[in-house]
């Protein structure tokens, strides 16, 4: 792998984002309409290979409800809004009309009210009771406090989502999540990360985990590269994973584990070049954050913003551009491919001739810029 010299006593890898490859047409063609972009991660099948980020902007129990009855998994956030607050929709409103120097401030003041475990399994009911499948997410801090009452209630796919997270985490402090245990011991899929390195991907492949989530430093509201200097381009580190994926289905006789890309899917030419570079499925927040029927109005903020000690995100504005159902399915009245994700997806994926998101794993990239 060449390295490029940052100075004497240092080299670096040449890394790039989605914005930096291509996706590069074959000699074969086919309709859009025969093209299948199913994902089956464990014993679920979705239409829509993404899961919508779980974010108070983004996600609350009635649209996760209505992303599972398109085809995708709304992951719900329960260490948000919805699990401290009986009815959060007036702070939703609130925040909304923050202005920037208050913002963080006042952010964090409203995510200091503590985590109420039995609507954790409300908010799970809810979602279940529709029938669609059912996701939530907790940080590796909180998993073991409150896995208890997740998996009492019912769901159906667990994420530990952090901006950061390893299978070896070192403390003095407290004792550490052991991500294997817990996951041996648990009776449900479980999804893990970020993490954006090779090695880092298949110690947690590793532990059991159903898939990965790659990224993290990068996203429409987080200040990560800003605040601690972390940050890894999306499409070096989503190939850098699949190829831990692929040494671990040789390493385990066989075990797939899925790969999604979290972050850096912002348009819709982005989500085929995620797959390009190995990604099973994506996770898309800012996106879906543009909805008029988001909880958060067109506002997109992450639980980074509210961190009581050193913020990493930040309240944004992003504006609306139609409903979730237009931007993910469409049809779309833009050009500039804010809307019809998996529509262009389907029609990229035809355009090189592929039928199967497997398939499409294969195609042939090029470095644009």
């Amino acid at each position: 792998m060449t390295e490029i010299e940052i100075g004497r006593g240092k080299r670096g890898r040449r890394a790039y984002a989605f914005d930096d490859i291509a996706v590069v047409p074959s000699r074969r063609t086919r309709d859009p309409e025969e093209v299948s972009i199913a994902w089956q991660i464990d014993a679920y099948r979705f239409e829509l290979p993404f899961l919508a980020a779980p974010m108070d902007s983004v996600v609350s129990p009635r649209t996760a409800v209505r992303i599972g009855e398109m085809g995708g998994v709304g992951v719900l956030n329960l260490e948000g809004l919805w699990t401290r607050y009986e009815d959060p929709e007036p702070l939703l409103a609130e925040i909304t009309g923050l202005d920037e120097a208050t913002a963080t401030r006042r952010l964090q003041e409203i995510y200091s009210a503590p985590i109420r475990e039995e609507l954790i399994g409300r908010r799970i009911k809810e979602v279940r009771d529709s029938g669609v499948v059912t996701a939530a997410a907790l940080s590796p801090q909180r998993t073991v406090q409150f896995s208890k009452a997740v998996v009492d209630a019912g769901v159906d796919l667990f994420v530990i989502r952090g901006t950061t997270v390893s299978a070896e985490h070192v403390s003095s402090a407290a004792e550490p999540l052991n991500l294997k245990q817990f996951i041996y011991e648990l009776d449900v899929p479980v999804i893990v990360g970020g993490c954006a390195t090779y090695t880092a991907a298949l110690h947690l492949m590793r532990t059991g985990a159903a898939g990965v989530l790659v990224g993290f430093g990068g996203g429409a509201a987080h200040t990560t590269r800003s605040v601690l200097g972390i940050q890894v381009p999306m499409a070096t580190a989503v190939a850098d994973v699949a190829a831990a994926r692929r040494d671990y289905l040789d390493e385990s006789g066989g075990r797939y584990v899925h790969v999604i890309a979290d972050g850096g899917v912002g348009l819709s030419g982005d989500l085929p070049k995620a797959i390009a570079c190995g990604a099973d499925a994506v996770m898309m927040g800012s996106p879906l954050a543009r909805a008029t029927d988001a909880p958060g109005r067109g506002y997109h903020w992450g639980m980074e913003a509210a961190h009581e000690v050193v913020p990493r995100g930040r309240r944004v504005n992003l504006g609306t551009v139609g409903t979730a159902e237009q931007i993910l399915l469409g049809p779309s009245d833009s050009p500039d491919g804010s809307m019809n994700f998996f529509g262009a997806l389907r029609r990229a994926m035809a355009t090189t001739g592929y039928s199967e998101l497997k398939e499409f794993q294969r195609v042939e990239v090029t470095v644009s810029r």
